[in-house]
């Protein structure tokens, strides 16, 4: 069951309107009709408001979102396919998008599609270049005919599908209001990026983030690292309760505090655990916290 179906049904058990959901939420109605429409998903704060108001955990609401990442209700889209048969590094450049979702499968392609409710000329104003070069693919996408940044940043979503036996280190380059990663293996995935929303789910390996802007993350999973590099940001990371995770500020004038239930609590890392949650950079603060839901 996807998110949106899931808001659906707890909506309507609690006797509740899409009206009345978006007035205790601050949105609009139209934003519940696109979120349980499976159109969009809402951003992290969003998500962690449904949480509490109907009191259910976030690792419910989101797990077995993988439906999700493949809607068939936008108008326009262009799909690329890219047989490998090697184990290969990959090297993304992808510009500007409002959402990049990128999922690992057991396949042999590398799959690219762009969607759009409203961008009707995407299959001419996007360009995907694939260079197979040895051991290393480089993609990447690139704007014509006038299409701008903001354009993309305000209507674009990339779906990117990589074979899970065939990935080695990926580097990625994007500007995306919401970047989701799920059921992706590899050996450590470098993120240079401006995003405030990101979701981890299924991850194994490093994960390492340079943003300088203030991140929401929910990790539904730890399995390996995520270090965060930033400047003069403050960035929050969810992690399910009982997650054992080993915790390290490092840089100048870095700190890691901690929160359980929305209230501040003293530190619950273990520094004996494989798995690491990792701050650098400068004058950075990063709020680890959980939820008992």
């Amino acid at each position: 069951m996807t998110f949106g179906e899931k808001l659906k049904v707890i909506r309507r058990q609690a006797g509740m309107s899409q009206e009345k959901l978006a007035e205790k939420l601050g949105v609009s109605r139209q934003a519940i009709t696109k979120w349980e429409t499976n159109a969009g998903i809402p951003d992290i704060e969003n998500i962690m408001a449904v949480s509490t108001l109907f009191h259910v955990s976030i690792d419910e609401l989101l797990s077995n979102e993988k439906n999700i990442a493949q809607p068939k209700d936008y108008l326009f889209e262009s799909v690329t396919e890219y047989d490998i048969d090697f184990f290969k590094r990959f090297d993304m450049k992808l510009g500007g998008a409002n959402t990049l979702i990128m999922s690992g499968y057991e396949g042999e392609k590398v799959r690219v599609r762009l969607a759009s409710n409203t961008l009707s000329t995407l299959q001419n104003d996007f360009k995907l270049k694939i260079d197979d070069i040895k051991t290393r693919i480089d993609l990447d996408i690139t704007r014509k005919n006038g299409m701008t940044e903001a354009d993309a940043k305000s209507a674009l979503t990339i779906f990117i599908q990589l074979p899970n036996k065939y990935i080695g280190k990926v580097e990625l380059a994007v500007n995306a209001e919401n970047i989701e990663i799920r059921s992706l293996e590899c050996e450590k995935i470098e993120l240079d990026t401006k995003t405030k929303n990101m979701i981890l789910d299924g991850v194994v390996g490093i994960v390492e983030i340079n943003c300088n802007l203030d991140m929401n993350i929910i990790c539904n999973s730890l399995n390996g690292s995520v270090e965060i590099n930033q400047i003069s940001a403050t960035s929050r990371i969810y992690l399910p309760e009982k997650t054992a995770f080993a915790a390290e500020a490092r840089g100048i004038k870095t700190s890691i505090s901690y929160e359980k239930d929305g209230q501040k609590t003293v530190c619950f890392a273990d520094e004996d655990a494989d798995n690491r949650i990792e701050l650098n950079g400068i004058k950075s603060e990063l709020v680890i916290y959980t939820s008992s839901l």
